[in-house]
């Protein structure tokens, strides 16, 4: 059986790595984006990665893993626009901004160690296609609260849809790093 806990965290740190090095060249410039432009670039990565399940190839070339790696890291972006707001400031410390994004990585591995306990890990047993459609419904429904003011009337928020895109994202990863679809 394989260690869940150790392959999501060798998924993290690829993410992690990605994040800190384009925070290296970009620093935090991300900080001036709302949450819904946000919500947009995960739209635009999940569509990218259902295109090339379609179509069997791309003509970038880039395969689908760097898509899933970036929802990872635009969830993690949205989080802390939640928790802190977007800013005309884009000049985030460096250290603080690693420090959330471990904040909210750790609260999504929580979750998915919670959510693994009471479905047996169902995910291993899904296409990564599935996964990719769960994450196109996920932005959708963020799109939906948005549009409803963020308000909603008996559906969990915008934050619980990011954390799960961050798991679906980093199940994907597993599941290629393994070789399975």
């Amino acid at each position: 059986m394989a260690n869940t806990s150790e392959q999501y965290d060798n998924a993290v740190k690829l993410c992690q790595d990605v994040f800190n090095n384009k925070m290296q060249d970009y620093g935090t410039a991300w900080r001036v984006l709302r949450t819904s432009s946000l919500t947009d670039q995960l739209y635009i990565k999940a569509k990218r990665i259902r295109s090339i399940e379609e179509k069997g190839s791309s003509r970038v070339d880039e395969g689908i893993q760097p898509e899933f790696i970036g929802i990872v890291n635009y969830s993690i972006m949205a989080l802390v626009q939640l928790e802190l707001g977007y800013s005309e400031d884009t000049e985030l410390n460096q250290d603080l901004a690693r420090s959330l994004y471990e904040k909210h990585i750790t609260t999504a591995k929580g979750l998915m160690e919670n959510k693994n306990h009471d479905y047996d890990e169902a995910w291993r047993e899904m296409r990564i296609s599935s996964l990719t459609d769960l994450i196109l419904q996920k932005i959708l429904r963020i799109k939906q609260i948005e549009d409803n003011k963020g308000k909603t009337i008996m559906s969990e928020g915008i934050d619980a849809n990011y954390l799960d895109m961050v798991n679906y994202s980093i199940f994907a990863l597993i599941k290629m790093e393994e070789g399975s679809d």
